[in-house]
């Protein structure tokens, strides 16, 4: 059996992060593990509060399933500072990790999180550089390449990003939303 290991948020409701890869996991017959970067409180209309594990936390947790069942791929969601994203990077060099998948998680409609910073942009583009394969939406392809955002975007112009992203490292990009 493969095995996945889901780097995420929590959440609640179970429509995204670490509660969605897994269903995701399972229903594909891969045995799936989770390391919580936080605990949100969400519903289907929006956050209401992120409570942010600690980069220590998390890599306890990554070194408890390399270590133990080492899995086939990793993929990375919800990191809500950079300590946390610093500390993915580390862990996921010194295991030397494959086939990793990166949702970069960093805004929506035209918009970066309100909690996201320049510097986790920065090293945000250091965890896609190393993925295999990205999906980000419109909003975090339009951050990761520096190309101002539009509401109007014609098939070309996903082209163009996703030929931007790929240049980035990725060999896979899969631009949602």
């Amino acid at each position: 059996m493969k095995t996945a290991l889901t780097i995420a948020g929590s959440d609640c409701s179970g429509g995204a992060g670490i509660q969605a890869d897994l269903k995701t996991m399972i229903a594909n017959g891969v045995y799936g593990m989770s390391a919580i970067t936080a605990l949100t409180a969400q519903n289907t209309t929006g956050v209401q509060g992120i409570f942010e594990v600690t980069p220590e936390f998390l890599e306890q947790q990554i070194d408890s399933v390399f270590t133990d069942i080492r899995p086939d791929a990793v993929k990375i969601g919800m990191v809500s500072s950079t300590g946390l994203i610093k500390s993915i990077a580390k862990k996921l060099c010194e295991y030397q990790a494959e086939n990793i998948v990166v949702d970069p998680v960093m805004g929506d409609y035209g918009k970066i999180y309100s909690t996201y910073t320049d510097e986790m942009c920065g090293l945000m583009k250091e965890l896609v550089a190393g993925a295999d394969i990205i999906t980000p939406n419109i909003t975090e392809s339009c951050i990761l390449t520096d190309t101002p955002y539009s509401d109007m975007l014609y098939e070309k112009d996903i082209v163009e990003l996703a030929e931007k992203l790929s240049m980035m490292g990725p060999e896979k990009v899969v631009i949602t939303g």
